[in-house]
């Protein structure tokens, strides 16, 4: 079984989180349905992403960065986060109390460590803040993890 971790953009707009669940989706079909996804379940990619493994036949974990980490997701997406983290056959909690770059960060160096794969949603800019998808990638590489990034044409972000 291939275990595929997930880095990606948040608050996409409709348009762009369309083509990118399409994307995804075909990425994944490459693998077959013996696909273990790895994702923290935020908004935007992680949540396309973990859809996706579980409509093709795979099976969900999930790492949480932080006890309050649910909260600090826009509440739009919390019962899908709900739904989702529900759906995973396996959950791995991390120490920290807050929601933070550092606990986010350290969850995506914990995916890291089983990960097979990465899949980066990502247009190719720096981070915006420490432990965005860049710094996720450019810590898969320093690894020798294997990146593929998923950035279809004509998605854009905010």
């Amino acid at each position: 079984m291939v275990r595929i971790a997930v880095s990606g953009h948040r608050g996409l707009p409709e348009g762009t989180a369309v083509l990118i669940d399409v994307a995804v989706r075909q990425a994944l079909a490459e693998y077959g349905p013996e696909v273990a996804g790895l994702s923290c379940l935020a908004d935007g990619a992680d949540q396309i992403f973990a859809r996706a493994v579980l409509d093709l036949g795979g099976v969900l974990e999930a790492v949480i960065p932080a006890k309050e980490y649910r909260d600090g997701l826009p509440g739009e997406y919390q019962a899908a986060y709900d739904e989702l983290l529900g759906r995973a056959v396996r959950t791995h909690r991390l120490d920290f109390v807050e929601s933070t770059a550092e606990s986010h960060m350290t969850a995506s160096a914990r995916m890291l460590d089983d990960a097979d794969v990465l899949f980066a949603v990502w247009d190719g800019q720096p981070a915006r803040g420490y432990g965005g998808t860049a710094d996720v990638v450019a810590e898969a590489r320093r690894r020798e993890v294997p990146v593929r990034v998923i950035w279809p044409d004509g998605a854009r972000r905010d």
